[in-house]
Formats: structure tokens, sequence, C-alpha cells
């Protein structure tokens, strides 16, 4: 079992979500309600497609390599 980064899982990492991402706030709100109300993931406020959450993620126990946005595995090391 792989261990999360030291970091919120509200928070994706920025080489998955840029800082300077011109939808960043829209999609972390979408992220940030998808968790709380403890979904498996939302619709993107850009493309339409549904994108996993960090929670559904980090209970799979480990990253599967496939680039998600939220991936809770993903550490500058």
């Amino acid at each position: 079992m792989d261990q999360p980064a030291a970091r919120p899982l509200t928070e994706p990492h920025p080489s998955r979500l840029a800082p300077g991402h011109p939808r960043r706030s829209d999609i972390l709100a979408a992220h940030s309600a998808a968790l709380a109300a403890g979904q498996a993931g939302y619709s993107d406020p850009e493309t339409g497609l549904f994108v996993l959450t960090a929670g559904f993620l980090a209970k799979r126990g480990t990253c599967c390599g496939r680039g998600c946005r939220h991936c809770p595995y993903v550490d500058d090391a």
C-alpha cells in the first residue's frame, strides 16, 4: 500500500492542476463539494468529464499511474 503525499486531499499537486489554471477555483470547488458529500467524483466544470476525487483515490491504496488530477500519491520526491 502506498502512502499519500503530505498535503491535504483538497490540494492537488501543481503538476496535475497548475496554480494558474483559469478554472482552478471552479475545479477545486467541485472537488471539495464531492469530497464533502462522500462522492467518488464530480463533473469537470471545463470539460464535463467525470473526475475522481482524492478521497476515492486514497481509498484505493495505491497510485494507478494514469495521471489522475487529484492523485493523493503524487509527491515532489
